[in-house]
């Protein structure tokens, strides 16, 4: 049985919110979710690969159709983030904007750009770094940081950067750093995080 779930017109999270929903309650031996956008077909996609799905896209116009089936004998679970080794705390650092603070922007950027270098200094705690509403304008080719940022990614921090918001900014085809990302993905690491800094 293929369950067919028509997602075209939701934001984010609702296509990715929508096909965990069927697959938990459902079990479909095989979903299609037809979206609209790159930022739900990224999305989409990714959570039927972390449900253990073989993913085929499809696009059909500006329609695109994201297929996952289930090989015999596999069980999809909910994804379980990876772990720091024990002892360590899970720190996820969230930046909301492009600069730090208010009153002067000059100096707003330049604060963040130092933040941002400063980063690694949290050593194996720092766990997550999640870019949303201005932040992922950090991401994209040209930024100031995009080289601090790939680096603390191929140093193994997960970054997550906001599809919704790289969509609303039309900057999709921009980003340089991170794993496009949805609110769901986003809620589920601030649950699985010892702490939670807001910049």
């Amino acid at each position: 049985m293929t369950k067919e779930i028509d997602c075209r017109g939701l934001a984010c999270p609702a296509p990715v919110l929508q096909t965990k929903q069927a697959l938990e309650k459902e079990q479909p031996n095989a979903i299609k979710v037809v979206v609209d956008n790159e930022a739900s077909k990224q999305n989409v996609s990714r959570f039927m690969e972390s449900q253990n799905l073989e993913v085929t896209v499809l696009q059909e116009g500006a329609d695109f159709h994201v297929i996952g089936k289930i090989d015999e004998g596999t069980v999809p679970e909910t994804p379980v983030a990876e772990k720091p080794e024990a002892g360590h705390k899970k720190i996820m650092v969230m930046v909301a904007n492009d600069r730090m603070g208010h009153g002067d922007d000059e100096l707003g950027e330049k604060l963040m750009v130092s933040f941002l270098k400063t980063l690694k200094e949290m050593g194996e705690e720092l766990w997550r770094l999640v870019f949303v509403n201005n932040g992922v304008k950090l991401t994209i080719k040209d930024s100031d940081v995009l080289p601090v940022i790939q680096e603390l990614e191929n140093d193994g921090i997960h970054i997550l950067v906001c599809g919704t918001c790289l969509t609303h900014f039309d900057l999709l085809d921009q980003k340089q750093a991170g794993e496009t990302t949805n609110m769901l993905d986003i809620v589920t690491a601030m649950q699985l995080a010892d702490k939670v800094i807001n910049i």
